[in-house]
């Protein structure tokens, strides 16, 4: 058997850039993403393709010691965050659960019991500090916002029955900032000032965030720079 760490989204600009930042620290990375082919291939809108990832790993005789879910979604099809009530459309609304919430839960449900039992074990998602409703003074986004909130609570509810049967299991929300990737691209205007962050440099603070906690830290939302972001 041989440890690994499983990036899923690798292809994205924050995944990439996790994907680089993991094997520089010298792990073992398995990437996936929906736009690799054959056994790399993974989509969070099709479960069967979650189990079939899950399964290579696992027919591979690989030990996930880590898994980080690097994917998103805020805009696509020339859809986006909804400015106001009237912007609602419930396909819409749905797509951004089915990619920013089911999709993570489904990759944990696979892949959480490939992860060792007894020993250190971390899983990770992107989560957003829009996405926290203590911290929301703004309001609107409804679909992406109410999907990462609901990210959260994903992650605090598998932070709970994982850690009743590994106690050194940490289980995470992440938010990365603003990073300069095509999912933020749209929204780069409203940045301030060195606010807009490097994808590599995102991943190293990520990164090292993650080096950094401990099993008491599972069930939170840390962002970029090691701060608890509230629920």
């Amino acid at each position: 058997m041989s440890d690994c760490t499983v990036i899923i989204g690798a292809s994205g600009g924050i995944g990439a850039a996790l994907m680089r930042e993991t094997q520089a620290r010298g792990a073992h990375v398995v990437a996936l993403a929906r736009s690799f082919d054959g056994v790399a291939h993974i989509d969070l809108e099709d479960e069967p393709s979650i189990a079939a990832a899950a399964e290579h790993i696992r027919a591979q005789g690989l030990i996930p010691s880590r898994v980080i879910v690097a994917t998103g979604l805020l805009h696509a099809d020339r859809k986006g965050p909804e400015k106001s009530l009237k912007d609602i459309d419930p396909a819409w609304m749905a797509r951004n659960f089915a990619v920013n919430t089911i999709g993570p839960a489904l990759v944990a449900k696979h892949f959480v019991p490939l992860m060792p039992r007894k020993a250190p074990a971390l899983f990770a998602a992107i989560g957003a500090r829009v996405g926290s409703i203590s911290d929301n003074r703004l309001g609107g986004w409804y679909g992406y916002r109410a999907a990462k909130a609901a990210l959260h609570m994903t992650i605090r509810n598998i932070a709970i029955e994982w850690g009743r049967r590994n106690d050194q299991s940490i289980c995470v929300a992440l938010h990365p900032g603003t990073v300069d990737t095509g999912l933020s691209k749209p929204f780069q205007g409203n940045v301030a000032e060195g606010r807009l962050f490097d994808a590599a440099y995102s991943a190293a603070c990520l990164t090292d965030v993650l080096d950094g906690l401990q099993a008491a830290d599972s069930g939170g939302i840390f962002a970029w720079d090691g701060t608890a972001i509230q629920p």
